[in-house]
């Protein structure tokens, strides 16, 4: 490992122990699991990890969770939560990020004080900082703390330890949650989530890893990198495709020409939103 990755990670690691008592917000993602995994070696037993249950959230990914928080016999605890209730975040408005932010982690603040647990912790790192994140502005009001952000690890960096770690998932196709398949503006509803969910559950279980399904009224639009655009044009495949698709109840299906872009439903925002404005 290089010296200043290092140097990081302790740096890490002291942080979180001088904290002594914590609570990780833990989605099983990259992120949250080199953070896990650094509470553990920091505060050993004083660290409690807690995945959240919404309808925005795969199955697999809280499965994939609960294993590893188990793998790292960690102490971890699932709990539901559903944004749909809070009328900003159904109506999918450009905040919607920042209001489901705001339910999801007063649940933990509520479980946090129910266990006498002082602080609590979130996976944002470096990077974060450089996209339409509306989210980190509900996380700084609720005094959650970011230490992967704070000690400066960017993604790159944060794979590079959990490879050296031996972690399954130190290569995992970043997720986001299931409603930002849904072009702002259009109304969020469990209906929608699941499809998206199962149409990318199919994909995946197609070989293709990193992708996206955005949900456009009736039209189902691919994003995947560009090197898969002959694979999924083969007419079989894209037969298979089709059809899947329809059962799910979308009539339409579409591959985007651009390929697979994170975050690329915040090009239909305008200027002043898209900008990063968490000051």
């Amino acid at each position: 490992m290089l010296y200043l990755l290092k140097n990081k990670l302790n740096a890490l690691i002291k942080k979180i122990k001088n904290l002594d008592s914590v609570l990780v917000a833990f989605s099983g993602g990259t992120d949250s699991t080199l953070l896990l995994a650094a509470a553990k070696e920091a505060v050993g037993k004083k660290c409690l990890g807690v995945t959240i249950d919404a309808p925005i959230f795969s199955r697999e990914e809280i499965s994939q969770a609960q294993l590893l928080a188990q793998n790292l016999g960690i102490r971890h605890m699932i709990i539901k939560a559903d944004p749909l209730i809070i009328p900003e975040f159904k109506n999918n408005v450009p905040q919607r990020c920042y209001y489901c932010k705001r339910n999801l982690f007063e649940e933990l603040i509520k479980l946090a004080r129910h266990k006498n647990i002082p602080y609590i912790l979130d996976g944002t790192n470096a990077d974060d900082s450089f996209d339409y994140r509306p989210g980190l502005r509900a996380i700084k009001e609720l005094g959650i703390i970011s230490p992967l952000w704070e000690v400066g690890l960017i993604k790159g960096e944060i794979r590079e330890i959990l490879k050296e770690w031996k972690f399954s998932n130190w290569n995992r196709a970043s997720q986001a949650c299931l409603a930002t398949r849904i072009p702002y503006g259009e109304q969020i509803t469990p209906k929608k989530l699941r499809q998206v969910e199962q149409a990318e559950r199919f994909l995946k279980n197609m070989g293709f890893s990193e992708m996206r399904v955005r949900l456009h009224g009736p039209i189902a639009r691919i994003e995947i990198p560009e090197e898969h655009f002959k694979l999924i044009l083969h007419r079989s495949t894209r037969k298979k495709i089709t059809a899947a698709f329809e059962s799910l109840g979308i009539p339409f299906t579409a591959v985007d020409l651009s390929g697979f872009r994170s975050g690329s439903l915040n090009r239909l925002l305008p200027k002043e939103e898209n900008r990063n404005n968490e000051k």
